[in-house]
């Protein structure tokens, strides 16, 4: 259960993953603040909450820019007052083998994934610590294993996990959890343009048959930022339907 009045910052809102937590946030009684780097994304995803009874605004921004992140918060705290979660859903996908990566590949994946999740957590942190309450969640990825072609995304993502683990043992005295989710293949613009026989290929391999969905992550994502989730901080939990067991049987 989520206590009704709590607030929320939700990266990345404007859609896919990002936008089905905002929206899922707002059903549950959250008033949520919609965080997107395109202002009309973010505008239609705080409208839809509008049209299912919920409180929400909009903001744009760049989370790879701190003074966008902090301002983004402070917004927050004008319009309700306090901040009680946040997910980071903001990112970025650039396919390279390690051979053909480039400076603006690897800085450009690096400052949204990994420097956006910081400056946010960072933005967050005092009025969490001032509530003596927060539930902050990380959106990392299957592939931070390490997967071949995307060594720039891969790596960024690998650092969310250890970010989180030591956003989790930082923030704990202050009743803040810091936990992660790792998605597989899901649904959303991002993987949409996936060539056909790659994303056969992938869904052929996943245990489960099919592949991911946006409320899947959300169903999670509202375990961690529940109230009763007070004792589960610094994990990171792989929702890929069986992917990162190995190979399909």
């Amino acid at each position: 259960m989520i206590q009704q009045g709590r607030v929320a910052m939700v990266t990345g809102a404007g859609s896919g993953i990002g936008r089905e937590i905002a929206v899922t946030l707002a059903r549950r009684g959250v008033k949520v603040a919609g965080f997107d780097l395109n202002q009309d994304a973010a505008e239609e995803t705080s409208t839809l909450i509008a049209q299912l009874g919920g409180e929400a605004i909009a903001a744009s921004g760049n989370v790879a820019n701190r003074d966008n992140c902090f301002a983004a918060v402070e917004n927050i705290l004008k319009k309700w007052g306090r901040l009680d979660i946040q997910v980071n859903c903001a990112g970025v996908l650039i396919d390279n083998v390690i051979k053909k990566i480039t400076d603006e590949n690897w800085d450009l994946v690096h400052s949204i994934n990994l420097k956006g999740t910081l400056y946010c957590i960072q933005a967050a942190l005092e009025p969490m610590k001032e509530g003596r309450y927060g539930r902050i969640v990380n959106l990392s990825s299957g592939a931070c294993v390490g997967k071949p072609g995307q060594a720039a995304y891969s790596t960024s993502k690998a650092a969310v996990v250890t970010l989180t683990k030591v956003a989790a043992q930082e923030f704990s005295r202050y009743a803040i959890t810091v936990n992660c989710i790792a998605p597989g293949l899901v649904e959303t613009p991002m993987t949409a343009g996936m060539p056909i026989d790659a994303f056969e290929k992938i869904v052929s391999s996943i245990p489960l048959g099919r592949i991911g969905k946006p409320e899947d992550i959300a169903h999670l994502a509202m375990a961690f930022v529940a109230d009763e989730a007070g004792y589960i901080t610094g994990q990171t939990v792989f929702v890929d339907g069986g992917s990162s067991l190995g190979k399909k049987l």
